[in-house]
């Protein structure tokens, strides 16, 4: 069975970045209560990895993080790779807590340019992932700002509105083309800023270009909460790979699922560990039915 291992797969800057700062501060307050608000990454067993620095979650998927930092009283707050709204940071500081913001600067410089457009009295069409974190935190800005996340939700305008379109920056390269020319043939003279980041751009479309590949079997190592993780399974279906997974693990393939397949392609999320993926790879290398599944070792996550 020939395995293919597609590249770029796996962490991006923004996630790395976000695990140094959480490791970091673990480090400069071990005497504090260290909280992060939300997910810091979307998958599971960073999650767990943080516990094990004393760095624990506040996470509610029915409630904001305007909502869920009411349930902090003392010590760090660290905010997610997904951005934060401002409002939600002049809380933080003012019920005194030590604010350590770990946004990934791709989605910190989304936000400011939707900031930019709303100064100039735009209506902002912005593409998105509902109850998305990072989506949230743009909403959250000002009631200027509608969220788009299929044709049926472009609002309708008056003649002459000032509209300006963008979007969250894990979204699919495809979708946000095809919402793009939706809203250019209902709003022609609408501004658009297309801002899914190159990490995310890459990893898709090397996904995509598996089409010429004759793939019989792609894996997606990521957590079913990761929206780019999702994106690459989407695309790679809408890409004719006959079978499609999205596991957490290794522990996610199984023996049927590779009956009589000939080749078998591996990608990951940008916030999947190096460390799962790899399992993946060395699994699928040396497979034959029925061999033992490695142990996930907790502390070599992050």
């Amino acid at each position: 069975m020939e395995v293919i291992k597609v590249t770029p797969r796996g962490y991006c800057k923004g996630v790395t970045r976000a695990i140094a700062l959480a490791k970091k501060t673990a480090q400069e307050y071990p005497d504090t209560p260290i909280y992060v608000l939300g997910m810091l990454v979307h998958n599971a067993y960073v999650m767990e990895a943080l516990k094990q620095l004393h760095i624990q979650p506040i996470d509610d998927k029915t409630k904001t993080r305007m909502e869920l930092l009411d349930q902090i009283d003392e010590g760090v707050v660290i905010f997610t790779a997904h951005g934060i709204a401002p409002q939600v940071i002049e809380k933080a500081r003012a019920k005194g807590l030590i604010c350590v913001d770990a946004s990934c600067p791709d989605v910190v410089k989304t936000q400011d340019i939707v900031k930019d457009a709303l100064t100039k009295g735009s209506e902002i069409f912005y593409i998105g992932k509902k109850y998305h974190p990072e989506a949230e935190a743009v909403l959250s800005m000002d009631d200027h700002v509608h969220l788009i996340t299929c044709e049926r939700d472009i609002p309708d305008m008056p003649e002459n509105t000032k509209i300006f379109v963008t979007n969250q920056t894990t979204m699919s390269i495809f979708d946000i083309d095809a919402l793009f020319q939706s809203i250019a043939k209902q709003y022609p003279n609408a501004e658009f800023c297309e801002e899914i980041c190159n990490a995310t751009r890459i990893r898709q479309q090397a996904v995509a270009d598996l089409k010429q590949q004759q793939i019989d079997v792609l894996y997606v190592v990521g957590d079913a909460h990761s929206n780019n993780s999702n994106r690459l399974a989407a695309i790679a279906k809408d890409a004719g790979i006959p079978d499609v997974y999205l596991i957490d693990d290794v522990h996610g393939i199984f023996d049927e699922q590779l009956v009589n397949k000939t080749k078998v392609a591996i990608t990951s999320g940008a916030s999947t560990p190096t460390y799962l993926t790899a399992q993946v790879i060395a699994y699928l290398e040396n497979y034959e039915p029925g061999l033992t599944k490695p142990e996930i070792d907790i502390q070599k996550i992050i």
